[in-house]
C-alpha cells in the first residue's frame, strides 16, 4: 500500500494502544528489575522476542533470506537500538528514572529535525512544531520538579538519556529513508532484536550484572509481557506503521508513553496520582491534536 501523507483514525487508534503498551512496559520493567538485573533483563526480551518474531514470519512464509539491500542498514538499525537501550540502563546508575525520561523523550525533535533533511515531504508546519512542544510540555510538568533537585552525577545519565533519545531517532529515520521501509516488517524487526539479543548479554557481563538474582512468578510474567507484548507484538505494529505513515506525526504520539507509565503506576502499583499527572495529559493529548490536525486547504482562486 502506497504511503498516507496523514494519520488516520485507525494510526491514531493503534499509536494510543502502542503508548499503553509501552506506559505499562515501564511497570513490567520495574517489577522484574526485583529479580533481573536490567541490562540482562533487555537482552532475554530480545532474545526471546528474536524466537517469537522469526517464528511468526516462518510460519507466514515471509522471505528472510532475499537480497533487498536490507543487510547494511538493518545491522546499522541493530546496532543503534541495541546502543540507545544499553545506554538507558547504564543512565539510571547515574540518574532517577523520572529525570532521565524529559531528556530521553527529546526524540520526536530530533526524528523532526533529521526529516528536514532527509525526509522533505514530511517537513513540520509551525503549528506541528507547536504541537511538539505543547506534548513536551506535558511531559516537563509531569516530571520537571526532578531537575531542581541537587544533581550530583546526575548529568553524566542525562547526557546519557539525550544519546539514547538521538539513537532512537537515527534508527526511526535509518528505517524510513533506507530500502528497509520497503522490506516486511518482520525483516526490519528482526535485525533490531538479532543484533541487541547479541550486545546486551555481552554488555550486561562487562557491567558485571550478576543476571537473574531472585526469580519468582511475577519476574518471569513481567519478562514475558516484555517479551512478547513489547518487543514482539507492539514493535511489529510500530514497524508497519513507520512505513505506511509520516514518521514525524506518528513521533509526536510516544509522549504520551511516559503519561501512562504513570497512570499505570498509579494503578497497578498503587503510585500516587496527583493533579499534575492530569494535568500533564490534557497537554500531551492537546500537542498532539494540534501537532496532527490536518493543514488548512488554500483559499480557491477568485480570479
Amino acid at each position: 500500500m502506497p504511503p498516507r501523507p496523514h494519520l488516520d483514525r485507525f494510526a491514531m487508534s493503534l499509536m494510543v494502544l502502542l503508548c499503553t503498551v509501552w506506559g505499562l512496559q515501564q511497570v513490567a520493567i520495574k517489577l522484574a528489575n526485583a529479580g533481573i538485573s536490567p541490562v540482562w533483563q533487555a537482552g532475554l526480551r530480545s532474545i526471546g522476542a528474536t524466537l517469537m518474531v522469526w517464528g511468526w514470519a516462518s510460519m507466514r512464509g515471509v522471505r528472510l533470506w532475499t537480497a533487498d539491500g536490507t543487510l547494511a542498514p538493518g545491522l546499522v538499525a541493530g546496532l543503534l537500538f541495541a546502543i540507545e537501550f544499553a545506554l538507558i540502563f547504564w543512565a539510571l546508575e547515574f540518574t532517577n528514572a523520572s529525570r532521565g525520561v524529559i531528556f530521553l523523550y527529546m526524540a520526536p525533535f530530533f526524528v523532526a529535525i533529521g526529516a528536514v533533511w532527509l525526509l522533505p515531504h514530511e517537513a513540520m508546519r509551525r503549528a506541528q512544531w507547536i504541537g511538539m512542544a505543547l506534548a513536551f510540555a506535558g511531559v516537563v510538568l509531569l516530571f520537571g520538579e526532578n531537575l531542581l533537585l541537587p544533581a550530583g552525577r546526575a548529568w553524566i545519565g542525562d547526557l546519557m538519556m539525550v544519546v539514547a533519545a538521538i539513537l532512537w531517532a537515527a534508527t526511526t529515520l535509518t528505517v524510513k529513508v533506507t530500502p528497509l521501509v520497503r522490506a516486511p516488517v518482520e525483516k526490519t524487526l528482526l535485525y533490531q532484536l538479532g543484533v541487541s539479543a547479541a550486545v546486551l548479554p555481552l554488555l550486561s557481563l562487562a557491567f558485571g550484572e550478576p543476571g537473574v538474582f531472585a526469580p519468582t512468578p511475577v519476574v518471569w510474567a513481567s519478562l514475558v509481557f516484555q517479551t512478547v507484548a513489547v518487543a514482539g507484538a507492539s514493535y511489529l505494529a510500530w514497524f508497519w506503521l513507520i512505513s505506511q505513515y509520516p514518521a514525524t506525526r506518528l513521533s509526536s504520539f510516544s509522549f504520551l508513553t511516559p503519561v501512562m507509565g504513570v497512570l499505570a503506576g498509579g494503578i497497578l502499583l498503587g503510585e500516587a496520582l496527583t493533579p499534575a499527572v492530569f494535568a500533564a495529559l490534557a497537554l500531551v493529548g492537546s500537542g498532539i491534536w494540534i501537532a496532527n490536525r490536518t493543514a488548512p486547504a488554500p483559499p480557491p482562486d477568485r480570479r
